[in-house]
């Protein structure tokens, strides 16, 4: 920060080839000065508007996100397991989201333009939490998260210099009480410093400077700008401040008289409702998504969901119901391109893929949709045309294009199953949703006791191979990673222990239970069998030796209390 000489006063100012089964870029207008894919902070404010208006005509919305890490190894055994009830599992997510948060959001805008066309704008938004009067946040970073993304060309500067802030609406409220009681909190160490320099400078100035003269603070950032304004006025009853353009801030001397007039400007940027605005950063985006009711399209989306309700709504609720009942008030519709094309696989002769990007690829290929002409055209827009020259995985903003592409691929396929091709000629996005309308609000559930969790009903459970039994003979103090390490190289089994010797595998494969029953049948040391809860379960066991106890004793009561007397 420079402290300029005396100024006059200014005035402020304001603030490889195309992929498979996509057109090319359909040249529509710019949402300026955001026709670069990548929007971080100094861009946002901007094209906020523009956003808003594209979210507005949409026929559904794509959603991806990138985190700092994805599983916590605090506490331990925080990985999902096949044991896992939703409950359980939405507990280990809550954990996670808590540690962890979000460096970049995805959203691709698909567009319906005509005849079965779609426009697609698709955003890469760099977020940073909001550091704007608020606690300091903690952030946590995953070392194999951190080496996965920067081996795919994540741009760790933008996140960190440019990330667009964000809060949620316990922060707001505190940040407006804050306000309201003019209790300006810097939480930044760096603002920190800045301000108190500040303080110093415009002491020193104003105790020789007359009425109406005014010096300017230059070099500072956004955040600083606001810090250094809130904090001078509240120090110094008799200075105003105003931004200028290039990072600057006028200081000018008032009279007490001409400050409450100027305070009562409705122009006047630290105003509460432009501060708010300004801290809120990409929230604001985040409800004007959710006042649109736009189907919203993610790929495995419940640990994205819970982000955007930790992050931009609330922190999360403790009850598991309660997550699932906010979360269908904020969407309404949800469709996860997993939960679907996990039941259309069954349909089709597809070759088994596990990512995003080989479901997009195979429902592109010629053999899957030799010449169809009934079949959704997907166009780039200008401002997205990046992504229609190279593929771009697990960069968010393409990921969420590869959803909303695989979703209309999908609804296209499930339409021509059931329809003719007469009828299918000019197929609307509104008969893709007819179609999709058995999948609507049902997220991909991976590893755990259900198939999907339906956050508008009940969770829908799955059909896995019945559960496995060890008995272990002559291998004392055995433990479930030595257990684990042992079948590892046949198969993957999720184990618990169900008693000193005993544990229960479970597997969400039959072929695995079926190699592991037949590999280890005349095993010596480890005896595993189908498991079987009248027999194997602990409880039935201690159920069954308190009623053998009980019954021995009545029947020895019963024959010791009947024998015949003696008589001498």
């Amino acid at each position: 920060m420079r402290l300029c000489a005396p100024a006059p006063a200014r005035q402020p100012n304001g603030r490889g080839g195309a992929e498979r089964g996509v057109a090319q870029p359909h040249l529509s207008g710019a949402c300026s000065p955001a026709a670069a894919m990548d929007v971080g902070a100094a861009d946002f404010a901007r094209c906020l508007p523009c956003l808003q208006d594209r979210v507005g005509r949409a026929a559904f919305l794509g959603l991806d996100m990138e985190f700092t890490g994805l599983h916590s190894a605090f506490p331990q055994n925080n990985q999902p397991s096949l044991f896992d009830s939703p409950a359980e599992r939405y507990q280990k997510v809550r954990q996670s989201v808590q540690r962890f948060t979000i460096t970049q959001l995805g959203l691709a805008i698909f567009s319906e333009e005509n005849s079965n066309k779609y426009v697609v704008h698709s955003y890469n938004f760099f977020l940073f939490p909001s550091t704007l009067g608020v606690t300091d946040a903690e952030l946590t970073l995953s070392t194999s998260s951190i080496q996965f993304l920067s081996h795919y060309g994540f741009d760790y500067n933008k996140f960190l210099k440019d990330g667009i802030p964000y809060m949620n609406e316990l922060q707001e409220n505190i940040l407006s009480q804050r306000l309201l009681e003019g209790n300006w909190k810097v939480c930044s160490a760096l603002n920190l410093n800045v301000v108190k320099k500040a303080i110093d400078e415009v002491t020193c100035w104003i105790a020789a400077a007359k009425e109406g003269d005014t010096v300017i603070l230059q070099d500072l950032s956004d955040s600083q700008m606001l810090d250094v304004q809130l904090v001078l006025r509240q120090a110094l009853p008799n200075v105003w401040t105003q931004p200028l353009g290039d990072n600057e801030v006028m200081v000018k001397k008032v009279s007490l008289q001409h400050r409450r007039l100027l305070e009562s400007s409705s122009h006047d940027s630290c105003q509460k409702e432009l501060i708010l605005t300004s801290a809120r950063g990409f929230t604001n985006l985040f409800q004007i998504i959710v006042r649109a009711k736009k189907p919203l399209v993610g790929h495995n989306m419940l640990m994205d969901l819970c982000h955007l309700h930790d992050k931009f709504y609330n922190p999360l609720p403790e009850s598991y119901e309660e997550f699932k009942k906010n979360i269908h008030h904020l969407f309404p519709v949800l469709i996860d391109t997993k939960t679907v094309t996990k039941s259309i696989w069954k349909n089709y002769q597809f070759p088994r893929v596990s990512n995003l990007l080989e479901v997009y690829e195979v429902l592109c290929s010629s053999d899957l949709n030799p010449v169809d002409p009934t079949c959704p055209v997907i166009a780039f827009a200008s401002d997205s045309a990046r992504y229609a020259e190279k593929a771009a995985p697990h960069e968010a903003a393409y990921d969420a294009f590869l959803c909303g592409s695989v979703l209309l691929k999908s609804a296209h396929l499930l339409l021509c199953e059931l329809t003719d091709d007469a009828a299918t000629a000019n197929p609307s996005f509104s008969q893709y949703l007819t179609m999709l309308a058995e999948y609507f609000n049902k997220v991909n559930f991976i590893r755990g006791g259900v198939s999907s969790i339906n956050f508008s009903g009940e969770d829908a459970s799955c059909r896995y191979p019945p559960p496995l039994v060890v008995c272990v003979r002559g291998w004392p103090r055995l433990d479930e990673r030595q257990i684990y390490q042992e079948l590892q190289p046949l198969c993957r089994f999720d184990i618990r222990r169900l008693s000193e010797n005993q544990f229960i595998l479970l597997s969400n494969r039959f072929k695995h239970v079926i190699r592991v029953l037949h590999d280890y049948k005349d095993h010596p040391k480890l005896q595993i069998s189908v498991y079987r809860h009248w027999r194997h379960s602990p409880h039935v066991n201690c159920l069954l030796k308190v009623s053998g106890i009980v019954a021995l004793w009545s029947l020895l009561a019963f024959v010791l209390g009947g024998a015949p007397s003696c008589s001498p």
